[in-house]
């Protein structure tokens, strides 16, 4: 089964998705699954100082300090209910992702999950500037990822220009929006939905492949 995964690493409903989904994974358990990590960049013009958080989402989203703050408290209690914490009032910056995607396309394949769990936490648990290479250096090397060899592939042009390529062609090829979900390039996962309706998409996805190979 092969699952490949469109995400930001700064999109609450990206994390919440990333969890209802290895939920209904460790309950389906019906054949080896293959996962791809892709980047979908939802705002590359940040610069690398980011901004302030609170007023960037107002100006972003269009709303009053008060709505804000009920569009954060009701993605809490979705993350809650989820099983993760989101602490918005944690998050002092809104930042540019492209240097924690090139971490996670740098991870070895074995521990690339928990590379994006770790960037995932660090971001909306202890508050940390994920554009800041230090902190994702740090995040690199609790997985043992040479810190020397990682900071000259993190500052290698090439590695980001991949990052900034693959997101714009997932734009190109029709996704405008994450968390996305694509398994066995044929069932479609449009946003964080629910264990229970990843559970019908992976059973969907194996029914379609055993259809295919009766005729």
């Amino acid at each position: 089964m092969l699952i490949d995964i469109f995400h930001d690493t700064v999109c609450p409903w990206c994390r919440i998705g990333k969890k209802h989904l290895f939920d209904a994974l460790a309950q389906w358990q019906e054949e080896e699954v293959h996962i791809r990590w892709h980047p979908f960049l939802l705002d590359n013009t940040i610069p690398a100082d980011g901004y302030e958080f609170r007023s960037f989402m107002q100006n972003r989203k269009g709303i009053e300090t008060e709505q804000l703050q009920h569009l954060f408290d009701s993605t809490r209690r979705a993350g809650e209910a989820a099983g993760i914490k989101l602490d918005f009032d944690k998050i002092r910056l809104a930042v540019n992702t492209k240097l924690s995607h090139q971490l996670i396309a740098l991870a070895p394949a074995n521990v690339k999950h928990d590379v994006v769990e770790a960037i995932y936490k660090a971001y909306f648990e202890d508050g940390l500037n994920i554009a800041d290479i230090n902190v994702i250096v740090a995040i690199g090397t609790a997985y043992q990822m040479d810190s020397t060899e990682l900071r000259l592939q993190l500052n290698d042009s090439a590695v980001g220009d991949a990052v900034v390529a693959e997101s714009i062609f997932a734009r190109l090829n029709g996704i405008n929006s994450v968390p996305f979900f694509m398994i066995n390039n044929k069932v479609k996962v449009d946003g964080s939905d629910s264990v229970e309706m990843f559970l019908q998409a992976l059973n969907g996805a194996a029914l379609i492949d055993i259809s295919a190979k009766i005729w």
